[in-house]
C-alpha cells in the first residue's frame, strides 16, 4: 500500500552492529541523561513509585520484565522532556532480610510474635 516501503532483509541479522547503531543514536539524541532538555512541549513531572518486592526475596523472570518496562516508561517521559523520577530496586523495608530471619527462627520452632517487636528488630 501507500507509504510502505519494500526492501529485503539480509539473510542473516547483525546484532552487534545494529546494537552498536542503536546505542549510539541513543546517546545523540541524549535518551541517557537524567534531566531532559526542555522546549516547553513536554512540561510536568512524571514519578513512578518503586513497587514492593517479592515477599520470597527470590529474583525471578517476572523481576526482568516489569524494570524493563519502569525503564521504557520513564525513558518515555524523559524524551517527552518531563521531569522523571524513578528509583527502582531496593528493598527498603528489609522484607528479605526479614523472611531469612523468620525462617531462622522457625528451624529453632521460635516465631516472631514469641519474641516481641523490640526482640524481634
Amino acid at each position: 500500500g501507500p507509504g510502505q516501503s519494500h526492501r529485503s532483509l539480509p539473510k542473516y541479522f547483525d546484532w552487534k552492529e545494529s546494537e552498536k547503531r542503536l546505542y549510539g543514536w541513543w546517546e545523540s539524541e541524549g535518551c541517557f541523561r537524567p534531566v531532559a532538555e526542555r522546549d516547553g512541549s513536554g512540561e510536568g513531572k512524571f514519578v513512578m513509585a518503586m513497587p514492593p518486592p517479592n515477599v520470597t526475596g527470590a529474583l525471578h523472570m517476572g523481576h526482568a520484565m516489569f524494570v524493563t518496562i519502569e525503564d521504557i516508561m520513564a525513558r518515555y517521559a524523559r524524551m517527552k522532556g518531563k521531569d522523571v523520577l524513578w528509583l527502582p530496586g531496593t528493598d527498603h523495608a528489609g522484607i528479605a532480610t526479614q523472611m531469612v530471619v523468620e525462617k531462622s527462627l522457625a528451624a529453632e520452632g521460635v516465631k516472631k510474635n514469641d519474641l516481641g517487636r523490640a526482640k524481634f528488630v
